[in-house]
């Protein structure tokens, strides 16, 4: 497969014209065509619905568009661990809402000082959606929860062991997490948050049934809800950089306390493989008292 007609392919999508992606790539418009003929015919598929104007993309062209993306950013890549050490480049990766409070920015922020000529690209989602975008090649590696359906080919190492904690504004403070949790409303994350059901095991067997009030879907949400005084909740140890945790009360939630892990995870094998290992270093060092190091590959 011609990496050309990738380019060009690429171009029409970002001008939404033959036309003026001829321009872009330096070919005539006829030469377009040409090449989007050329490699439908390779594929076997309608890359685009010609009846339209401008052309639409098929459902197998939007699928073609994604595969050539993904086939110029590892060309790109291989061209850059042929040429040196890898550590430069494009380092694109993706995390859960919750790394990103604290310990995310500090590890990137490290990442640039050490590697100048490293360009890191964040994106955010749920870790469902990253551990997909990881397999498929879309991100390099991903900051998620634990405890997920990891694929064969997909690698995950924890970078953080932290604690949980009960908080509760000082008007609803009790001496146990058992008394508080009978007397004042719950506010718990929603089931779609791998936290939640690490929390609610633990709930479950300490025979706790708080009276939930709401369920969200964020730390911040959480936090927010809390110091407004609306009821009490469960949160990890990151959470208590958010505006007003200082004023809350907190008690270690579990017997003994219960710690949840975030991790990395990377495809395998991976030609970013030296420069993902140094990430997952500085996300350790970023941890603090809580960070895992790595084993050595």
């Amino acid at each position: 497969m011609d990496t050309r007609q990738l380019r060009t392919l690429l171009a029409i999508i970002q001008h939404n014209s033959f036309s003026r992606a001829a321009e872009t790539v330096h070919v005539t418009p006829s030469a377009v065509s040409q090449q989007v003929r050329a490699l439908e015919a390779e594929l076997g598929v309608t890359i685009f619905e010609r009846a339209t104007r401008p052309p639409a993309l098929t459902a197998q062209g939007a699928q073609v568009v994604e595969m050539a993306r993904d086939m110029l950013r590892r060309e790109e890549e291989a061209r850059t661990v042929l040429s040196g050490s890898g550590l430069e480049g494009v380092l694109v990766i993706g995390s859960v809402r919750t790394s990103a409070l604290r310990v995310l920015p500090r590890a990137i922020s490290r990442m640039r000082l050490a590697f100048p000529r490293l360009k890191v690209n964040l994106r955010l989602a749920n870790s469902a959606t990253l551990i997909e975008d990881v397999s498929a090649g879309r991100l390099d590696a991903a900051v998620v929860a634990e405890n997920l359906a990891i694929r064969p080919q997909i690698r995950w190492r924890p970078f953080l062991h932290e604690p949980l904690w009960l908080i509760a504004p000082a008007a609803m403070a009790a001496p146990t997490v058992h008394a508080i949790l009978a007397a004042q409303p719950y506010l718990r994350f929603c089931a779609q948050v791998p936290l939640a059901s690490l929390i609610d095991a633990e709930l479950s067997r300490m025979g706790a049934a708080p009276q939930v009030i709401a369920e969200l879907d964020s730390i911040s949400a959480i936090m927010s809800c809390v110091t407004e005084g609306m009821g009490v909740s469960v949160v990890p140890d990151v959470a208590l950089s958010e505006p007003g945790a200082e004023a809350l009360v907190r008690l270690p939630f579990g017997t003994p306390q219960i710690r949840r892990q975030i991790g990395l995870v990377d495809r395998v094998p991976s030609n970013r493989g030296v420069i993902i290992d140094q990430f997952h270093d500085l996300l350790a060092a970023s941890s603090g008292a809580y960070g895992i190091r790595r084993e050595p590959s």
